[in-house]
Formats: C-alpha cells, sequence, structure tokens
C-alpha cells in the first residue's frame, strides 16, 4: 500500500528523472529561441492547467445526455460548455468539439458525406495544400478520387477561374478550401459559388487562420461553407486538439461518424481547455492579438524582403510567408538547422513547383503568432529578420552562429516565458 500510495502521490522529478529532465530541458528551448513555426503558438498558463487536469481520469463515449458511461455530470457540463462557445464565436449552426486532431476532424467531415471513390478537389500539397487534402499516403489518396487546383505561376495566388474549371470538368462530391501553406487571405464566398455552380459540398480546412477568424482579422468561412475544419493549438492559441463546425442539415450524420464512426472516448481534460480557449477568443484582448499578428508578420515580411528575400506572392496576407531561398544559395533543409543553430525555429517547406525534394524543399514557412503571443512587436519583428539574414548568409561560420545566437537569447528573455514553470 505504501508503494501504492508513493506511485500515486510523487511529482514527475522524483518517478522519472530522465522524462523530467527532458521536459525541462524543451522549456528551456521554448524560453530562449525564437519560435517562428507558423502552426505552433504559447497557450495561456490556464489552458494548460485544464489540459493537465484530473478530467484526464474520466471516460464520456458519447454526447452530452447521452452518454455510454456513468459519472458524466460535470464533463457533460463542459462539453455543452464548449459546443456553445465554439458556435457562438465562429457563428455556426452545430458544433463537435470531440476531434483529436485536424486531421480526424477532416476526416470526420469528408465521411459524413463521401463514400469510398467518390471525387474530392482540394488544393495541391506542393503548393500549399496539407496531407489531408489528398496525399496518396494520407487515408483520403487512398479511399478518394483526388482533383487538385494550385496556384497561378505567375501571381502564386489562386486562380478561382481554374478552380471554377476543374471543378465544371471534374464535378467533384466535396471541394476542400483552406490551405497549410497559403498567405494570403482566402475568397471563401467564391469557393462557394464554384460549390454551388458544380453541386459540390464545401468543406473548409482553417485549421491555421482559426484565430485570425476569431479575432477579426481574417474573412470568416463559416457562413460560406457546409462544413469548417479547425485545430485548436495554432492562431487560436488552444490546446492540441480540433472542432468540426457545419450547418444543421449535416449535424446528425456527422456526430454519428465522428463517435461512433472514427473515434471512441473523448478527450474530456482536452474539451475543457477547448472551451477555455473559446472563451479567451471571444475577447477584445485576443481581437487586439489576432490584430497584432497580421501587423507582425507583414513587418517580418518587410524586413525580409529589404534585406534581399524573395517572399511567395510578394507578401502575406496573413499569419505566416514563405521564403524563397534560391537567391540565398541554400535550401530549406540547411536554412532549418543553421536558424536552429542560431536560435530561431523554422521549418522547412515547399515552394509552388518547387524544383527541391519535399524533405529538403527551396523554402522556408515562418510565422509571428507564436513571437506575438510573448508580446513582441514590430521592432522586434526587425531583429528577428536581421538575426535571419545575418545567420544564411552566413550558414558555415561559427561566430557569425554565435552572435546571432547570443542575440536572439537576449531578445527571448525581454519577453519572459512561463516564468515559473
Amino acid at each position: 500500500m505504501e508503494y501504492s500510495n508513493e506511485m500515486m502521490e510523487s511529482p514527475l522529478e522524483k518517478i522519472d528523472p530522465e522524462i523530467n529532465k527532458l521536459i525541462a530541458g524543451e522549456l528551456e528551448r521554448q524560453r530562449t529561441h525564437i519560435e517562428l513555426i507558423a502552426s505552433e503558438n504559447f497557450v495561456p498558463r490556464a489552458i494548460m492547467e485544464a489540459q493537465g487536469s484530473i478530467l484526464t481520469n474520466k471516460y464520456a463515449e458519447g454526447y452530452p445526455h447521452k452518454k455510454y458511461y456513468g459519472g458524466c455530470k460535470y464533463v457533460e457540463e463542459i462539453e455543452e460548455i464548449a459546443i456553445g462557445r465554439a458556435k457562438s464565436l465562429f457563428g455556426a449552426e452545430h458544433a463537435n468539439v470531440q476531434p483529436h486532431s485536424g486531421t480526424t476532424a477532416n476526416q470526420g467531415a469528408y465521411f459524413a458525406v463521401m463514400k469510398p471513390g467518390d471525387t474530392m478537389l482540394a488544393m495541391k500539397l506542393d503548393q500549399g495544400g496539407h496531407l489531408s487534402h489528398g496525399h496518396p499516403l494520407n487515408f483520403t489518396g487512398k479511399i478518394y478520387n483526388i482533383v487538385s487546383y494550385g496556384v497561378d505561376r505567375d501571381s502564386e495566388t489562386i486562380d478561382y477561374g481554374e478552380v471554377a474549371r476543374i471543378a465544371r470538368e471534374s464535378r467533384p462530391k466535396v471541394i476542400v478550401a483552406g490551405a497549410s501553406a497559403y498567405t494570403r487571405a482566402i475568397d471563401f464566398a467564391r469557393f462557394r459559388e464554384i460549390a454551388d455552380e458544380t453541386g459540390a459540398i464545401l468543406i473548409t480546412d482553417m485549421a491555421h487562420i482559426a484565430g485570425l477568424v476569431a479575432g477579426g482579422a481574417h474573412g470568416n468561412p463559416t457562413p460560406h461553407s457546409h462544413f469548417v475544419t479547425s485545430t485548436t493549438h495554432k492562431s487560436l492559441r488552444g490546446p492540441r486538439g480540433a472542432f468540426i463546425l457545419c450547418t444543421n442539415e449535416y449535424a446528425a450524420e456527422l456526430d454519428r461518424t465522428v463517435f461512433p464512426g472514427i473515434q471512441g472516448g473523448p478527450f474530456v481534460h482536452v474539451i475543457a481547455a477547448k472551451a477555455l480557449c473559446f472563451k479567451l477568443a471571444a475577447t477584445p484582448e485576443f481581437r487586439e492579438y489576432a490584430s497584432r499578428v497580421v501587423k507582425n508578420t507583414a513587418e517580418l515580411a518587410r524586413a525580409l524582403k529589404e534585406r534581399g528575400f524573395r517572399l511567395v506572392s510578394g507578401g502575406t496576407d496573413n499569419h505566416m510567408m514563405l521564403v524563397d531561398l534560391r537567391a540565398k544559395k541554400i535550401t530549406g533543409k540547411a536554412a532549418e538547422r543553421v536558424l536552429e543553430d542560431a536560435g530561431i525555429t523554422a521549418n522547412k517547406n515547399a515552394i509552388p513547383f518547387d524544383p527541391e525534394k519535399p524533405m529538403v524543399t527551396s523554402g522556408l514557412r515562418l510565422g509571428a503568432a507564436a513571437v506575438t503571443s510573448r508580446g513582441m512587436g514590430e521592432e522586434e519583428m526587425r531583429v528577428i529578420a536581421e538575426g535571419i539574414d545575418e545567420a544564411l548568409s552566413a550558414p558555415e561560420d561559427a561566430a557569425v552562429i554565435k552572435r546571432v545566437r547570443a542575440r536572439m537569447a537576449e531578445l527571448s528573455s525581454a519577453f519572459p516565458l512561463y516564468g515559473t514553470l
């Protein structure tokens, strides 16, 4: 009994010092590095509290008031609050807050209206689309007939006339709007016109821009879409998880598809954190945050262009940019490594019509959501751009990399992160 009590009550540091040390190392990395990965953010402490709460102990298969387990009084209330807040935040008729990830959210929406062999029209993966929009190794590429649209070679933006032409030709069951690496505002109303003209169902994946949508810094796809899928952990600044919005017409089928169709028990501790995420995203402070993200991203883009970097499509309307590195004579893979050594975290990314392999790439994807969460502004974006330029202009010079790393650590220390964890 003493052994059992010790296991139940002892802190991580005592029970597993190896894992505890690695977590501490990750905390230090986050504190000292400049985080520019567009799909990452820093969550408020209260969201970590909710996600790490005793709710992790509870099983709750089913939906509120239709659970397959006893003892669900409190978690049902939590789920109902999360659903209501999601609907209110995005102006939706129905919300399902149970999906564990963006890909499973997409899977839930697809399975609700598509059968194997149906045609899906979505953005090409090498021009901005996501794996769950039709990659041949993803479930979408295995069970659906994938037809793709991309960007115009000259403008590097979506050609809606071309999307309409492809839709008329392929007559897809579903059209997917949204992307993983597209830096311009998306015209959701135009996508709905194309869907209506061709008899398709419009599913919008707003995983990247959900925070901007909630904060009024990007157009809302909900009024134009049959389904909207999203994660909560990118620009929305919530826990790792996802949700699906839809019109009432598809509500019952969607819920049956998520459970018992593709998932079992929901993560009620994460749903509690989602509920808090939706509450925070409805505040005036979050609207200011979303506005600052867009301003900071635009300033980082401008500062990089001043230093000779070419940006895909010439710039950005949202929280991210794609940097074409070919003129700098360095690949995305190499640049990612160099910047990591210099205290700047970014990710390699293909650019449209990229001549390099997917694991090498000619570009970098950069985003300002995380640094904005730390309180950084446009002045700091100029300092970061200078550091990126210095490091990538002398990738083999250890002294330069060390100097940039020290400057980035100094900048980070001026904007403390999770000071008492």
